[in-house]
């Protein structure tokens, strides 16, 4: 992989669902695409194989964003096996429902660990690593402005992920990097799905005024927009993509 003129997206979380949705878009518009993932290869490499079958370039690398070493690791890889890298897009995360209680709290800490502290690890490395032109986009999520019970850890690892773009986009003052952040509502993915009724689920696309959920597709096609050229002059901002929900 020596094609030192093409641009380079990393996209973390991309062996599935929105992450998968965003490397496809990326490659389709253009991008050599990193596919990160932290445990499933075969999925992985899944993504991998359908964006060379389409004729673009691609790479999986296995990293755990909240581990300083493994975001090391990985961008030392994009380095070697690229030479350059233009767009980050942090999209890993997880979610685990939980009430605001005492013995909940390793609920919190395991989230704050993945979401905020793997945010400012990715997202740190990006700042030192991109050049010129280069953009920084990470996920927050628009629950923030529902405060549904049972999301406490969610949200505070997200609302900490919207203030890590505010700051950063500030510190990189006169470098010409953009950094912004994508807050999806609820999204149409395998694990949307998982453990759902059909009724929480219509209950939950009725949240917006389209009375539907939102795509992979839809989201990606944001992400796309951040990446690319028209997306130059948006910077320190939260892109609320949830059909009206908030």
């Amino acid at each position: 992989m020596t094609n030192t003129e093409q641009k380079v997206a990393l996209i973390t979380g991309a062996s599935r669902g929105i992450g998968r949705a965003i490397a496809m878009q990326l490659a389709s518009d253009g991008f050599a695409v990193v596919v990160n993932y932290a445990g499933n290869t075969a999925l992985a490499e899944e993504v991998v194989a359908d964006i060379e079958s389409q004729g673009g370039r691609a790479l999986a690398v296995q990293a755990d964003i909240a581990d300083a070493s493994d975001v090391t690791r990985l961008f030392e890889q994009i380095s070697a096996a690229f030479g350059r890298l233009d767009v980050v897009i942090n999209n890993a995360g997880m979610m685990q429902m939980a009430k605001m209680t005492s013995d909940n709290v390793e609920i919190l800490d395991r989230t704050l660990a993945t979401n905020l502290r793997g945010s400012w690890l990715v997202m740190a490395k990006a700042a030192e690593t991109l050049s010129e032109g280069g953009r920084i986009i990470a996920f927050s999520s628009s629950v923030l402005g529902k405060s549904f019970p049972g999301y406490g850890a969610y949200i505070a690892s997200k609302a900490g992920v919207e203030g890590l773009v505010k700051v950063l986009a500030n510190e990189l003052r006169g470098r010409d990097i953009a950094v912004n952040a994508v807050a999806p509502g609820p999204v149409g993915t395998e694990l949307f799905f998982e453990g759902k009724s059909e009724e929480q689920v219509r209950s939950i696309a009725n949240l917006s005024p389209f009375e539907r959920l939102g795509q992979p597709d839809e989201i990606a096609g944001v992400v796309s927009f951040l990446a690319g050229p028209q997306g130059r002059w948006v910077n320190g901002q939260i892109l609320r993509v949830n059909g009206g929900m908030v």
